[in-house]
């Protein structure tokens, strides 16, 4: 079954929307922006340039301290000295993080120019020059180093160090494994997992094997999730095969529309059966006086919003499940009432152990 052409027939188009978010008219091609097109204030194209919204990620740094927080007010820690390093590394995460979009968006600038939505970038654009993105870079890293300094110093080597790796392993991305099939995916996924681990060093816990196995498989469904949404968004454009989406990137090659879907839902289910044994330990470990687990009610919205975001994805309304997070109803307020459930059960842990 030609699944593009399927598509079409039965997906509405694209809601209107900022034009960085919404793809070109299914019509026509996508085009570079034109010369006299009016250049925006330096300084705006620098923000834009460090991708503030991607620093949701960073949230993936404050996972540990918050889920271990119950355990470390039992030992006596107050949540302060908790909550202030976590918060800290997160940022710390989030300026090294820009500081690595900027050198990807500077060998990408060509490539991005082929996507409707990335042609906008400054750099793709031509609103910041690779110069200055290079010595921008450079400032966002110190940034970041310095935030680790503000941190309790038993911990600065360790936080330093996972903010290193992940710094070196984007770099290897850049150059090496962006290339490279289920390779891309993997080291993306291990940049998440750094993350984590960033913010249990900042804290000074040690990550739980669930933890990392949750985070792993999530990443991986995310990464494949974008990869499969580029292929419907340029899709959507006009080409009836893949080169689109194989010459804003080149791995695409290496893909398949079946290969992309099937991993999709590989990666949705273990993150799903993962994080429901995780849910069976918790409970089994932390008998409660309500005779019910009551973390397993974040498994209704965990599931309905993994799997709304692999249909919002095949149907190339969004190329970046990081956008639903932000543009999709159905998506955010499963978000929400997860972040929600977690918290009135961490904090009914906390009453009961008397924290």
């Amino acid at each position: 079954m030609n699944h593009e052409a399927h598509q079409h027939d039965h997906h509405p188009p694209p809601p209107e929307s900022h034009p960085e978010s919404a793809p070109d008219s299914p019509t026509q091609p996508a085009a570079a922006p034109t010369p006299d097109a009016p250049r925006p204030p330096l300084a705006k194209s620098l923000i834009k340039l460090a991708r503030p919204k991607q620093w949701s990620k960073s949230a993936f740094v404050l996972i540990g301290p918050l889920y271990g927080m119950p355990d470390m007010l039992e030992q006596g820690r107050a949540a302060i000295d908790i909550l202030i390093p976590a918060f800290v590394a997160a940022a710390a995460f989030a300026l090294a993080s820009s500081a690595c979009y900027v050198f990807n968006d500077i060998s990408d600038r060509e490539a991005d120019r082929l996507h409707p939505r990335k042609r906008l970038r400054p750099l793709a654009a031509g609103h910041v020059s690779p110069n200055t993105a290079r010595i921008y870079a450079g400032i966002l890293a110190i940034a970041a180093g310095l935030c680790v300094l503000a941190l309790p110093t038993g911990v600065q080597l360790w936080t330093l160090l996972t903010i290193g790796l992940y710094i070196i392993n984007v770099m290897a991305y850049s150059w090496y494994f962006k290339r490279k099939v289920i390779g891309d995916v993997v080291s993306l996924s291990i940049g998440f997992v750094l993350r984590v681990m960033g913010g249990c060093a900042a804290v000074g816990i040690e990550p739980t094997t669930w933890l990392l196995n949750v985070t792993f498989f999530l990443s991986m469904f995310l990464a494949f999730g974008k990869r499969l949404g580029e292929r419907r968004t340029l899709n959507t454009l006009g080409t009836a095969d893949a080169q689109r989406a194989i010459a804003h990137r080149a791995v695409q090659e290496r893909y398949s529309d079946v290969v992309l879907q099937m991993a999709v839902v590989v990666c949705a289910v273990a993150t799903l059966l993962t994080y429901s044994m995780y849910v069976q330990a918790v409970g089994d470990d932390t008998p409660t006086n309500y005779g019910f687990n009551l973390l397993w009610l974040t498994l209704l919205p965990a599931t309905y919003g993994m799997l709304r975001c692999i249909v919002m994805l095949e149907s190339g309304r969004y190329d970046d499940p990081t956008e639903l997070a932000f543009r999709d109803r159905g998506f955010v307020a499963a978000s929400l009432a997860f972040g929600a459930v977690t918290a009135l059960v961490l904090w009914m842990r906390l009453t009961q152990s008397g924290g």
